[in-house]
């Protein structure tokens, strides 16, 4: 940073602003979203603060666009990174030479990702530099049996090399792309099907799984007559698409039972009149009052689902272990909540454990019970009275006249 600004150079903060900026930019007009990520060294305070606003108070405004993580190196010491999450939750941390040495984490290095450069925003995908996802998700907990899903991770996968046939604008990213052909094939539901099968079930359907697929993809390859992908599976953090599905997203567990699920929409969408007419509540986004709107959804994961307030977080960093080894060639995107006051000071060793396991992992230190970190945020635990009586204020939306607008 001194030394940018004594040659009138651009500091790495003013590289991260910019994307940052741009980031914001996107967003703008409340029909697109941004995922951004940067990577900076663990050892650099100005990397580690830009999302202390204190000391970088003009940050405020848009610093949230981005994940921020470190390149961890084995064996590095976590205190200092590990100091400034217990304060704002990050920086996450991202191990590249396991990336690029490993598929599964089991053990056996392969070294078949030695370009590896990065992630996604999420961390659920190992890329080098000009490569983009191809990301497929699938939910476990939704079907009988193992045959079931071994049929559903067919098209599922068939799908995703499919996609990997389409060209970019960018010559050079087809270049990359084209020789790779990753995929992230993902599982959601985690949390429900750990609640009704337990693990063992769900270390055979991941092992299953995963042979499955390098099977399809040797045979739709040769069919394709495209190279073998480098990697083929992931677990995403999902979010809307795990909620079509009802599912818990990815690998992370609700924050209760029984929550409220806001969802911000344009003012003018022609999806709020039949909400509105089915009882939903909308009020306007505090942040945005003229341009969005904020629905209110009443969710029940179902019996048994430990919720993440129960769960201490060696058990999700676990978890996640579980997944990188039975499931994931690429990475698992993995959300770790702790209680910054008894947990926060055991986060250095425990990633003295863990960076042997995990590709990459971020954490979010919790807030006390009855507190919001900001209005309306997404996720808002309820009780099962609360939630019974918003139950019974709805009914299910018709969204044919929606539909008879669309153009055949």
């Amino acid at each position: 940073e001194r030394e940018a600004a004594e040659h009138g150079a651009l500091s790495g903060t003013g590289i991260v602003d910019v994307m940052n900026h741009i980031g914001r930019c996107v967003v703008s007009g409340n029909v697109r979203q941004t995922a951004e990520i940067a990577f900076g060294d663990p050892d650099a305070d100005w990397f580690l603060d830009l999302k202390n606003y204190n000391v970088n108070p003009h940050r405020a405004e848009y610093g949230w666009t981005s994940n921020n993580s470190v390149f961890a190196t084995l064996g590095m010491d976590y205190r200092g990174a590990c100091s400034r999450i217990v304060q704002n939750g990050e920086p996450g941390f991202a191990w590249l030479q396991n990336m690029r040495n490993y598929g599964r984490m089991n053990g056996v290095p392969d070294h078949r990702d030695a370009r590896a450069a990065g992630g996604n925003p999420c961390l659920e995908q190992t890329l080098e530099s000009y490569e983009m996802c191809c990301l497929v998700e699938t939910f476990p907990n939704r079907h009988d049996t193992l045959e079931d899903y071994l049929r559903t991770l067919k098209f599922a996968f068939l799908y995703a090399k499919t996609v990997t046939l389409g060209p970019t604008h960018w010559p050079r990213t087809n270049g990359v792309m084209q020789r790779n052909r990753r995929i992230g094939t993902s599982m959601s539901g985690v949390a429900q099907f750990l609640a009704g099968r337990g693990i063992e079930e769900l270390r055979e359907w991941c092992e299953r799984g995963y042979d499955a697929i390098q099977a399809y993809d040797q045979r739709y390859s040769e069919w394709m007559a495209v190279p073998r992908s480098i990697k083929t599976t992931s677990i995403k953090p999902s979010g809307t698409v795990s909620l079509l599905a009802g599912a818990t997203p990815g690998m992370h567990a609700p924050h209760s039972r029984h929550y409220i699920r806001r969802v911000r929409v344009g003012a003018h969408s022609s999806l709020l009149p039949p909400l509105r007419a089915a009882g939903y509540h909308i009020e306007p986004a505090q942040e945005d009052p003229e341009r969005t709107v904020v629905v209110s959804f009443p969710v029940d994961v179902g019996e048994g689902v430990t919720p993440v307030s129960e769960q201490s977080f060696w058990e999700q960093l676990s978890l996640a272990a579980f997944l990188q080894r039975h499931w994931a060639d690429n990475q698992v995107s993995c959300t770790v909540s702790f209680d910054p006051q008894h947990e926060g000071p055991q986060l250095p060793r425990a990633l003295d454990f863990f960076q042997y396991q995990l590709k990459g992992v971020s954490f979010l230190p919790s807030l006390p019970t009855g507190s919001t970190a900001y209005p309306q945020m997404p996720y808002e635990s309820i009780t099962e009275a609360q939630y019974h009586r918003m139950l019974a204020s709805i009914r299910p939306p018709s969204y044919r006249a929606v539909l008879a607008q669309l153009p055949e």
